[in-house]
């Protein structure tokens, strides 16, 4: 797939090609989400690692499966933590490391996002806003009508 080609609403896996520019943005949401984890459980490093190990694959240096193996365990961490933010921004960090192996994933950063913000809408709508602003254009409707 060319960056001039638009992506299938139904292809959840996309190129590898895709899949990295993908990854880039998923990085960045994860990036602004990561504080909410760390506010609970400074000393857990599975989320941040997650983020570590895809710019590791965009610069070619872990395997798809490697990065796989750290999404999990950031959804891992996700479990153990008690807060909703806590909980929704590892997500969001496994997912981000995900999309290193299958672009669907990218979808459900904004899903979880929203989660992360229970009480505070002014904060949620500023989030998804920016993510919905930085995410790529040709992305857009992929990640946030392709269901």
């Amino acid at each position: 797939m060319t960056t001039d080609t638009l992506p299938e609403d139904t292809d959840l896996t996309l190129s590898e090609a895709d899949r990295r520019e993908l990854v880039e943005w998923t990085i960045a949401c994860a990036e602004r989400m990561l504080p909410l984890f760390f506010a609970e459980r400074p000393d857990d490093v599975r989320p941040r690692e997650a983020l570590d190990a895809a710019r590791a694959f965009l610069r070619g240096e872990m395997t798809i499966e490697a990065v796989r193996e750290k999404a999990f365990a950031s959804h891992a961490a996700a479990r153990e933590a008690g807060d909703p933010g806590a909980l929704a921004a590892a997500r969001v960090c496994g997912q981000a490391a995900a999309v290193a192996h299958m672009a669907g994933h990218a979808r459900q950063v904004p899903r979880y996002t929203a989660k992360a913000f229970p009480g505070d809408r002014s904060r949620r709508d500023e989030e998804l806003a920016w993510q919905r602003m930085n995410v790529p254009d040709r992305f857009d409707r992929y990640v946030y009508d392709g269901d």
